[in-house]
């Protein structure tokens, strides 16, 4: 069995986890699902950071793009995390209201950076344990559906 690679979320921020779990999972067999929710984790993720860091300044509109281009937030997150917020932000709206393909290569890119912004998340404000500083994102280790053996009929009927 693959150990999920967002656990690092479960004990602070678990719905910001849930949301990046269920992204997870659904990064194989359906990517327009998993770019949806790594966009949910995010804006999760985003909404918490406001709510806590009094250095962060709600900005005129509260929509998640807002947010993250908001300075103070920029100011908070830096460069590399404010462009990988945009990445997630942009595979998300495509998967919601584009009609073109979701690939596979969508899905893992958008989970790629939602792994960074969660790391990111934790490192910063985790009151407990921090994440081990050589932590990384496998694409290889997604769940894969079609990886698993498939039953027959009859075992299907059992």
């Amino acid at each position: 069995m693959l150990v999920p690679q967002f656990a690092f979320l479960q004990s602070e921020f678990p719905e910001v986890h849930d949301a990046a779990h269920r992204a997870e999972a659904l990064a194989n067999p359906d990517p327009r699902a998993a770019c949806f929710y790594a966009r949910r984790a995010l804006e999760l993720a985003v909404t918490w950071a406001y709510e806590h860091d009094a250095a962060l300044h709600l900005p005129y509109r509260e929509d998640l793009s807002a947010l993250i281009h908001e300075a103070s937030f920029r100011d908070v997150a830096g460069q590399a995390i404010f462009y990988k917020c945009r990445i997630i932000k942009d595979l998300g709206n495509q998967a919601v209201h584009s009609a073109r393909t979701i690939t596979k290569e969508d899905s893992h890119a958008a989970l790629r950076e939602l792994f960074h912004v969660g790391y990111w998340l934790v490192r910063t404000y985790a009151k407990g344990a921090k994440p081990d500083g050589h932590l990384t994102f496998d694409p290889l280790a997604l769940p894969d559906s079609s990886r698993e053996p498939r039953q027959t009929q009859a075992q299907i009927q059992a």
